[in-house]
């Protein structure tokens, strides 16, 4: 799987949170969850100050690295963190470097096999923030592309 390297400015992230662990499947468990509560409760459309309907899936704040404990927040890029609404968190994401895959075909799977790979691939990674972004090509879960990048 190929990737380009990329450099991002700073953002910032109002969503849903959890924490979570790859080990025994729990990630797909929990990170599932999220999804259902983002999507079922329509929260993207209770984030102020949206910039866009794009959804991040964002994973920081690891314990070591991706077989230890992470952090995952489900929400869209904002304008500001000034009104966080209550039982949301906000997140910003730092300025780097990072390596940007693309992800295509059947949703969730997709992405999880990218990700896979990506842990079997031995790229060097920071482990400060890595996301995937749903956009405009992501609305058709047959045929989603999903741009995935790795701090």
């Amino acid at each position: 799987m190929e990737f380009k390297t990329t450099h991002l400015a700073a953002f910032q992230l109002i969503g849903i949170a959890v924490r979570t662990t790859n080990a025994d499947g729990q990630s797909q468990k929990d990170i599932g969850e999220l999804w259902e509560r983002f999507l079922g409760g329509n929260l993207a459309n209770q984030i102020p100050n949206k910039v866009s309907n794009d959804i991040y899936c964002v994973y920081t704040d690891y314990e070591s690295d991706y077989r230890s404990a992470y952090t995952t927040l489900l929400g869209c890029k904002v304008r500001s963190l000034e009104f966080i609404p209550e039982g949301f968190s906000g997140k910003e994401i730092p300025e780097t470097t990072y390596k940007h895959y693309q992800a295509s075909g059947s949703l969730p799977e997709c992405v999880g096999n990218a990700w896979y790979h990506i842990w079997q691939s031995g790229v060097e990674r920071q482990y400060q923030a890595d996301f995937d972004v749903y956009g405009e090509k992501a609305q058709n879960p047959q045929e989603a592309v999903v741009d995935i990048y790795v701090s």
